[in-house]
């Protein structure tokens, strides 16, 4: 068996989005700055966190209320789904959003002892996982 390729941890997130400063306002919701861009022939607009999260976001969903074709369908599509960030007061989180006019997409869930999480959908309905531990 060959040797496991180095990982030094996770890079960014890139997510595909369909206009710039609506997704800009709502990710400043959870603490993002935009810190580049947008930038390349895609082209990419980079938001970063204090926590050292990046996230990339792909100027290139051509409309604006499409369906997340994994989230929004009947049938079980291979992707991911959701990303989750660490948060330590989903209570407070919850309030800050709905303050905002967001609704959740879903929860609070107990997922295991210690462990419970909210969902959240960004203007171009991809999911966002506000984790929990204790």
């Amino acid at each position: 068996m060959i040797a496991p390729i180095p990982i030094r941890g996770l890079a960014h997130l890139g997510i595909r989005v369909h206009d710039l400063e609506r997704s800009v306002r709502f990710y400043a919701l959870l603490g993002f700055t935009k810190t580049a861009g947008p930038i390349g022939p895609e082209p990419v607009a980079i938001l970063d966190h204090p926590s050292g999260v990046e996230i990339n976001l792909v100027l290139n969903a051509p409309k604006a209320n499409e369906p997340n074709i994994l989230m929004d369908v009947p049938d079980k599509h291979a992707g991911i789904t959701h990303f989750a960030l660490h948060c330590p007061d989903i209570n407070a989180a919850k309030a800050s959003l709905e303050a905002e006019g967001i609704t959740l997409s879903g929860g609070p869930i107990q997922f295991f002892p210690g462990a419970r999480g909210i969902f959240v959908r960004d203007p171009d309905g991809n999911v966002i996982e506000l984790h929990e531990r204790s």
